[in-house]
């Protein structure tokens, strides 16, 4: 039985099949590229009457090439990147970030290194990815971190790099070192058991980190300024610095008892610095009261002599007056304060015992706590 040819081909056109009619097409039907084709070669001969290979063909189709390829020149330097452009092969210039142009390639190509961006190398530890967590977890790698000390000490460090291009060697950084990141992380490696190695164990685990850290910086910017490579070392972090995890305990003890040896210390000073000028306060005193004394003595004794003088040159001048008046004055200043009787020794006091206590016979005067009463004791 013969198909029925619907035009087209063995399966006949349009929506029907060869077994009967087939699904309808739903929406625009795609446009044909052959047909596309043979509409582009249509203009482009109304464009050219004489063809393809013709003298205003064969301009057009060589100006058109050549503003492809002057075109391919333009190229955009993202934010963290510079622009290295190199004229067959050798460095000419660098641009910055933003829309630039080049001569088009094989005269002149661009590298884009992320010169602008800051990069962090770790040394004596790796990061991991940790499943469990979901992050990542610090693993220590001894062989990188365990460094001698002068002290021949062990310690372990655990240190952070970071580092950049410098804005004025891209070149010498994309074209003196092979491996960036491998040969910075070796001369801060050697860099950091150079300057372990030259100190003691006991300022590195206190006080002397940013010594140490400022030292590293700087033995690795010359190193890497030696060999020309063109980058800036910003900052160098020291994230661990403890002894070997056989004996951090015993070090641990250590740093207490010092810690208590310096407390102390501080205190017995604390106790001499309260004590110490209160002594010499009082010896201080005992001098100037020493002083006062030996003033005093010293012109007591030169005002008795001088009054000594006085009254012996009297007593020269008239002998039997100066020792009565000698007698008189010693006299008053005896008996001026004791309590006395006089007796003449007269007619009217024949009759007096002389073992009698005369004093006392004395009349006591009675305390004044009231009136007065009229007439008196004998």
């Amino acid at each position: 039985m013969p198909w029925k040819n619907q035009g087209g081909g063995p399966w006949g056109s349009g929506p029907k099949g060869p077994w009967g009619s087939g699904p309808q097409p739903v929406g625009p039907r795609p446009p044909d590229l052959e047909d596309l084709l043979r509409r582009g070669q249509d203009r482009l001969q109304q464009i050219m009457p004489g063809g393809y290979f013709s003298g205003l063909g064969i301009t057009l189709i060589i100006l058109l090439i050549v503003a492809f390829w002057l075109l391919s020149g333009f190229f955009r330097v993202q934010s963290e990147e510079l622009g290295v452009v190199l004229r067959f092969g050798k460095h000419v210039r660098t641009v910055q970030p933003g829309l630039n142009y080049h001569l088009p390639y094989p005269i002149e190509t661009v590298l884009l290194p992320k010169a602008l961006r800051v990069n962090t190398i770790s040394i004596g530890m790796t990061l991991i990815d940790d499943p469990a967590r979901r992050g990542r977890s610090i693993r220590d790698v001894p062989e990188e971190s365990l460094m001698l000390t002068g002290d021949e000490n062990i310690v372990d460090v655990d240190f952070t790099v970071l580092w950049r291009i410098k804005p004025d060697g891209v070149g010498d950084f994309l074209f003196n070192i092979q491996n960036p990141e491998g040969t910075v992380k070796a001369v801060a490696e050697s860099a950091m058991r150079e300057v372990i190695g030259r100190s003691q164990i006991q300022p590195i685990l206190t006080g002397a980190r940013n010594v140490t850290e400022q030292g590293v910086q700087e033995l690795i910017q010359k190193t890497l300024d030696s060999y020309g490579a063109g980058i800036l070392i910003t900052q160098v972090q020291m994230q661990k610095v403890d002894p070997p995890a056989q004996v951090i305990d015993a070090f641990r003890d250590v740093q207490a008892a010092r810690a208590n040896l310096e407390q102390l210390q501080n205190e017995a000073q604390t106790y001499a610095n309260q004590v110490v000028p209160q002594a010499r306060g009082r010896a201080a005193k005992i001098l100037q009261d020493a002083e006062g004394y030996k003033e005093q003595a010293v012109a007591e004794a030169k005002g008795q002599s001088a009054r000594f003088l006085k009254v012996y040159d009297e007593y020269k001048k008239a002998p039997d007056v100066t020792r009565e008046r000698i007698y008189l004055e010693t006299m008053e200043r005896v008996l001026g304060g004791a309590d006395k009787l006089v007796y003449d020794g007269g007619p009217s006091g024949q009759g007096v015992v002389p073992y009698l206590p005369l004093p006392e016979l004395a009349p006591k005067r009675a305390p004044m706590t009231g009136p007065q009463s009229s007439g008196g004791s004998r």
